[in-house]
């Protein structure tokens, strides 16, 4: 019985070990998604094919890339400008020296005396926008929308719980000049525990809130594509889906196909094209936020009518101190207080005939009413706090109050009868 029992604890703290250690997977970072890139300082253009010429190959490359950063900067000002790129200007080498930051080589072919390229050019903000004729190179922005890339392979759909090919696109996409301000997250911390695929299908809106809070966003973008592969690296199709707002709303898709494999190449495509959907949908007013995801207000209540409560006398206790020089003083005191309307008692603390004598007094008022009926029998008054003293400036105390008056006995029934007849 003693070895069951050992070897059923045995098996739970094996069990728990399991799910500290699947827990511990879940939160330790060595393979989640890649940091974004900070382009906030450059603008660039991509896809910019050079074939070129010269003595030798590092002639023709030279020359190649040259040529680049002239039709980069024209093919720069024109978007910038939306005007055709046979209207934009052309600037002289050195000038363009200057303002390119770095070129980024897409793809090459190196010869012994010609030079095959795509190329990107890096253009530093700052010093391409007196050029470009814009303050700054700024372009006209979104508000701050939080992005889910999500990719279904293999029938598993993941986020940036695991690093893969459509988040790593996302991640080097240059967002500078994009229409939209994108809040891309980089599977750090409780990112994949927050930023995941089942999120985007979770109609809560409570929980939509405190996600884009945390993030500092103000509205959600979910970008899917759905990967198939012919087999393990060889050609690959995917279609993606451009989704907006809480409730997955498609804003629209398209499908690229890879025939060598090249997925790495298909997917910044497919990010290229996704973001040129998501900027078409801004102009049309299509990314509206959500209401839902506002806070509700707060419930209005209903006006009760203001009741002006009556005004009470509570009783309160208080000290009289009579001042006299004999016992006249304090006994005309005590007849005084005990004939005054609203003395519930009075209740002798210390007699000193030949000095001050103290009286508890319970009073249905405050002292300021009490001091005044006081000083209306004759009485000299000086109150503060709940003391209240008296005496008077006679040799002898105020005169006695007047008996109350008697009150008349109520008739009988056969007194009330006779007065009929």
């Amino acid at each position: 019985m003693l070895r069951r029992r050992f070897a059923v604890l045995f098996a739970m703290l094996l069990a728990l070990a399991g799910v500290s250690g699947v827990l511990y997977a879940q939160l330790e970072g060595g393979d989640r998604g890649i940091a974004p890139i900070d382009s906030s300082g450059t603008l660039e253009v991509t896809g910019i094919h050079v074939d070129v010429g010269g003595a030798d190959a590092q002639t023709a490359r030279y020359a190649g890339w040259r040529i680049a950063q002239r039709q980069g900067f024209r093919a720069l000002y024109a978007k910038m400008h939306n005007v055709p790129i046979t209207q934009a200007p052309n600037l002289p080498d050195g000038t363009l020296d200057q303002i390119v930051s770095s070129i980024i080589v897409e793809r090459e072919q190196l010869g012994p005396n010609r030079y095959i390229a795509d190329l990107g050019i890096l253009f530093d903000r700052a010093r391409a926008a007196e050029f470009l004729g814009v303050e700054g190179g700024e372009v006209q922005r979104s508000v701050p929308m939080l992005l889910i890339p999500v990719i279904v392979s293999g029938g598993t759909a993941t986020s940036v719980e695991l690093r893969n090919a459509w988040q790593r696109a996302w991640a080097q996409f240059r967002t500078s000049q994009s229409a939209i301000d994108y809040v891309r997250v980089s599977g750090n911390g409780v990112d994949p525990m927050l930023i995941n695929a089942a999120q985007t299908v979770r109609p809560g809106r409570g929980w939509w809130r405190n996600i884009i809070d945390t993030y500092g966003a103000a509205d959600i973008l979910v970008a899917e594509v759905q990967l198939q592969r012919l087999y393990p690296g060889g050609p690959a199709r995917a279609i993606f889906i451009a989704r907006h707002g809480p409730d997955n709303e498609i804003v629209g898709g398209f499908a690229l196909a890879a025939p060598n494999g090249d997925v790495g190449a298909m997917m910044a495509e497919g990010v290229r094209r996704m973001d040129e959907l998501f900027s078409t949908a801004l102009a049309a007013g299509r990314l509206t936020r959500d209401s839902s995801l506002d806070l509700p207000p707060p419930p209005v209540l209903p006006e009760l009518p203001v009741e002006t409560a009556p005004v009470v006398n509570l009783v309160n206790s208080y000290q009289v101190q009579v001042t006299g020089k004999n016992v006249n003083f304090y006994n005309f005191a005590m007849a005084h207080l005990r004939t005054i309307s609203g003395v519930q008692s009075a209740t002798p603390q210390q007699i000193n005939p030949g000095g001050t004598s103290y009286i508890l007094v319970t009073y249905r008022g405050d002292i300021s009413q009490l001091a005044a009926a006081l000083s209306a029998r004759g009485w000299i008054v000086d109150s503060s706090g709940t003391v209240v003293r008296i005496h008077s400036d006679a040799d002898r105390p105020p005169s006695m109050p007047p008996p109350p008056a008697p009150t008349a006995p109520a008739p009988t029934t056969n007194q009330a009868a006779a007065g009929e007849q």
